[in-house]
């Protein structure tokens, strides 16, 4: 009997130990400098990894070793919030990331499991990204400029594989690209681009190709100077020009 004692007390001390030695490979609570933190392009992203509707696999644990649950907020150096977000099972389910000042630099809504939205931030407040994502995959993303206006549109197919529209704009509102799909069976795309002055300076058609993921030329297209004429025409077949 003493001696199954004896067994049972070495069996708990081992596990102790073994759990003692994983615990201490988790790294204690951190705070942050705004350089870590903060991508200078980007922003805040690393805690996309931790989220599984923007396609994130990775687990974060507590400092036990275990998987992180329930709500955890991470610092500034000076203290100051950076992140708040509800963990299940080591990923985020929803969260809020801040500039060092106390200004949102983004938050997340889950509408469902295949469907989330990200809005991104500019440290004066404005918008400066909306991303829409279904199934992991950033199917249409909008930027826009410090001043409120649209920079950037891109919408895609559900399963993020080619382009429905994708625009780009100048400070000022104009258009400066237009690329839509207008015959959805071959992939073909109108394809624009323009002055500042909202003057035409290129278009003609683009095709989509699977087997490369690329856009190439196709067809004519024309050419034209900032008062509307066109200067140049020319024939493109497979993305080569003939």
């Amino acid at each position: 009997m003493r001696f199954k004692v004896l067994i049972v007390v070495f069996t708990l001390i081992s596990l102790c130990g073994m759990a003692q030695r994983f615990a201490d490979q988790i790294p204690g609570i951190k705070r942050y400098t705004s350089t870590e933190a903060i991508d200078p392009d980007f922003g805040i992203k690393m805690y996309n990894k931790l989220v599984p509707s923007l396609g994130g696999d990775s687990i974060r644990y507590n400092n036990a070793g275990y998987n992180l649950q329930g709500w955890q907020e991470d610092y500034y150096m000076n203290g100051n919030l950076l992140h708040k977000g509800f963990y299940v099972d080591g990923q985020i389910k929803v969260f809020k990331n801040y500039f060092e000042s106390g200004q949102i630099e983004r938050s997340i809504v889950i509408a469902d499991p295949a469907r989330a939205s990200v809005d991104i931030y500019y440290p004066s407040g404005t918008v400066r990204t909306q991303i829409l994502y279904f199934s992991g995959n950033a199917q249409n993303e909008y930027s826009f400029f410090p001043n409120g206006n649209k920079a950037t549109v891109v919408e895609k197919d559900k399963d993020a594989q080619f382009i429905y529209r994708s625009s780009r704009y100048y400070e000022n509102g104009t258009a400066a690209t237009e690329f839509s799909l207008i015959d959805k069976k071959i992939k073909k795309y109108s394809d624009k681009e323009y002055y500042e002055n909202g003057k035409l300076k290129q278009e003609g058609y683009s095709l989509y190709k699977p087997e490369t993921k690329d856009y190439q030329k196709e067809g004519e297209w024309a050419y034209y100077n900032e008062k509307g004429q066109v200067v140049k025409k020319e024939k493109y077949r497979n993305g080569k020009l003939q």
